[in-house]
């Protein structure tokens, strides 16, 4: 086997408590919040000079992480329109199961968050939905029905 698992995503953010709250109200947990410094880290990134915040979120199970960062030096730049559609390349959105997608929609949207297109039903299956949170990540729905 080449890999154990997939241990974290990481999302580059300009305001780390605003991404954490919404991900902790989708359900995951705050593992930890830390600043990260020095010459180990930028050897790691191939940055000179980093001084970042970073939040480790998980998943209830405990098998599927997020890390957030928050570049004070240097800042973070964006390589996209800010709110790009599905069909841009790159990473597009994290999906999760959940168990009342309708609820979760509700609960987001407190926290800014909006549908990028409609909740949709898939067969007898799942019902999906994209939704846009702060800093325009895209989250993916799904509630599996059968």
């Amino acid at each position: 086997m080449t890999i154990q698992r997939m241990d974290n995503v990481l999302i580059v953010v300009d305001d780390l408590d605003a991404v954490i709250s919404f991900f902790v109200e989708l359900g995951m947990e705050l593992e930890g919040k830390m600043p990260i410094e020095g010459r180990w880290v930028e050897r790691v990134i191939g940055i000179d000079d980093v001084r970042q915040d970073i939040a480790m979120l998980r998943t209830p199970d405990g098998h599927g992480r997020i890390e957030l960062a928050m570049f004070h030096t240097p800042k973070a730049i964006s390589a996209e329109p800010k709110d790009a559609p599905a069909n841009t390349l790159g990473i597009r959105r994290i999906m999760f199961a959940v168990d009342d997608i309708e609820d979760v929609v509700a609960r987001l949207r407190t926290h800014g968050a909006e549908l990028v297109g409609e909740l949709a039903q898939y067969e007898d299956v799942y019902r999906l939905c994209y939704v846009r949170g702060p800093e325009g990540i895209i989250v993916g729905l799904a509630q599996q029905l059968s």
